[in-house]
């Protein structure tokens, strides 16, 4: 067994196929350093006026504090996996670490609202360094029989820090002011930091060939103007040439990433991935089904406060509902897969999603406290348990040496969908105002996004699920002559274990 406690002189790499027997450690270490970094992502987004009132400036603009960390977050991802993979992710999470509580202390000094979001563009784009290389760390050091319940509590961490960033962001900024946010921050990280410094092993590096920069920067242009005209089409206008320029810009971009990424020597993203179920469909659930959530995430305060009368405390006290609910599934998620499949686990999550959403739909003016937390409570479960099989099929979709460019293609695709969903279903909810008042109007929003769920309910059917293999069997099945799986490997089951085909 080789030591990865960090004692002595060098730090030894994992071996390939190696378990440290500190790996719960490791996770835990792992998940600590994740939610230093995510929990202050959107610990801003129910004070918004406030801190637009304090610092001079209109509420548009302080909207940016959300969305810049979003963006970067999206655009930043697929270079900081493909640099783990090369440099080891170790070394990256560490910087990532580093960064983020530079930068949150930055924040907490920041003189107006261009610098305050500046600082926090530039922490999130340090900051995401840490989601593809803790993903490529626990992928590398769980065996498959445990990864499904490893990815769980990470899952947990890495989308439920947000959620809970807001519930607390609010009491916080009414209290002691946002500042005191990102003052807390700093002392947090630098401990997460110290702790992955002692415990955290190197990771093997995959040097061959050259970095890959035509792919970065042409991946960059793809998914930069898409979301921001994601997230600026409703307020510039659709039709505005800026706007239309980005959806333009994006497209055309791709084409020149895919054609590109053809011919790389070491792409940045294997398109042989692209063809397999397993990641291809897994990633597209993650995608829709964020875009779902966090677009109610971010309607429910604004119904809370627009049409109930909530103030920032109250709405934090019952949006608490949801990120508990996830956090209790996610420790059972590795339970529940093994017991009914990845593909059926999956599934059932996002069906729990889209029943939440519709339940969400019928809220109104007299819409007591309790049967609000219920909704948003049935929305965590459902997230809960549908991400950590979506990650592990993820990850034993592609080969070892790729784990960093999983981590990053799915952290830049959740991105996108987050973004997308929050600006689609604000859009319709706004639309519907002057047709049927405010309270109903967050009706529409919430069914638009139970439209957006349905599309990951049917993604996550097509995702790598129970054959007739092992889990002993090798994680990359054979793909047919049209590019489908033919054997696809459960991602949860042990080693002796196997679950009939759905």
């Amino acid at each position: 067994m080789a030591d990865v406690s960090g004692r002595g002189q060098q730090r030894v790499a994992i071996v390939d196929g190696e378990t440290p027997d500190n790996r719960w450690r490791i996770l835990a270490t792992l998940m600590f350093g994740l939610f230093s970094v995510n929990v202050t992502i959107t610990i801003l987004a129910v004070s918004i006026h406030t801190i637009a009132k304090e610092l001079g400036t209109t509420e548009p603009t302080m909207t940016w504090v959300v969305i810049g960390p979003m963006l970067a977050f999206g655009v930043i991802g697929p270079l900081v996996g493909k640099l783990g993979d090369r440099l080891g992710h170790r070394r990256l999470f560490l910087f990532g670490l580093l960064g983020a509580a530079v930068m949150a202390a930055a924040s907490a000094l920041a003189w107006n609202a261009g610098s305050l979001i500046a600082f926090r563009t530039l922490g999130a784009i340090e900051g995401a360094a840490t989601g593809p290389a803790s993903f490529a760390i626990i992928s590398r050091i769980f065996p498959r029989a445990e990864r499904v319940k490893a990815l769980g509590y990470w899952t947990m961490v890495g989308a439920g820090a947000p959620v809970i960033g807001v519930v607390v962001g609010g009491p916080i900024v009414e209290h002691f002011g946002w500042r005191a946010i990102f003052a807390a921050q700093v002392p947090v990280t630098l401990v997460a930091l110290a702790l992955a410094w002692r415990l955290l092993p190197e990771t093997p590096r995959n040097r061959h060939g050259s970095f890959d920069v035509a792919g970065a920067a042409l991946v960059a242009l793809s998914v930069t103007p898409l979301l921001f005209a994601l997230s600026e089409g409703t307020r510039l206008g659709w039709t505005d040439p800026i706007v239309l320029g980005c959806l333009v810009i994006a497209p055309v971009a791709m084409v020149g990433f895919v054609q590109v990424e053809r011919r790389a020597e070491s792409p940045l993203l294997p398109l042989r991935y692209l063809r397999r179920p397993g990641f291809t469909f897994a990633i597209l659930t993650q995608a829709s089904l964020n875009g779902a959530y966090m677009g109610s995430f971010i309607l429910t305060p604004l119904l809370l406060q627009n049409v109930l009368g909530y103030t920032e405390t109250e709405t934090g006290l019952v949006s608490i509902a949801r990120p508990i609910a996830f956090s209790l599934a996610g420790t059972m998620a590795g339970a529940i897969a093994i017991r009914l499949g990845s593909r059926r686990a999956a599934t059932a999550g996002a069906v729990a999603v889209v029943a939440a959403l519709a339940w969400m739909a019928t809220f109104g003016v007299d819409t007591h406290a309790v049967v609000i937390m219920g909704a948003l409570a049935l929305a965590g479960l459902g997230m809960g348990v549908a991400m950590p099989p979506l990650g592990a099929s993820v990850a034993v979709s592609v080969d070892d040496h790729d784990f960093g460019i999983a981590g990053a293609a799915q952290q830049m695709m959740v991105q996108v969908g987050v973004v997308f969903g929050i600006q689609l279903m604000q859009t319709v909810q706004q639309a519907r105002i002057d047709a049927v008042g405010q309270a109903a109007s967050y009706g529409w929003g919430y069914l638009t996004g139970l439209a957006l769920a349905l599309v990951g309910v049917v993604a996550a059917t097509r995702i790598a699920s129970a054959g007739a293999r092992s889990m002993s069997a090798e994680p990359d099945a054979e793909l047919d002559a049209a590019g489908r799986n033919t054997g696809e490997v459960d991602v949860t089951t042990a080693p002796e274990a196997t679950v009939a085909t759905p």
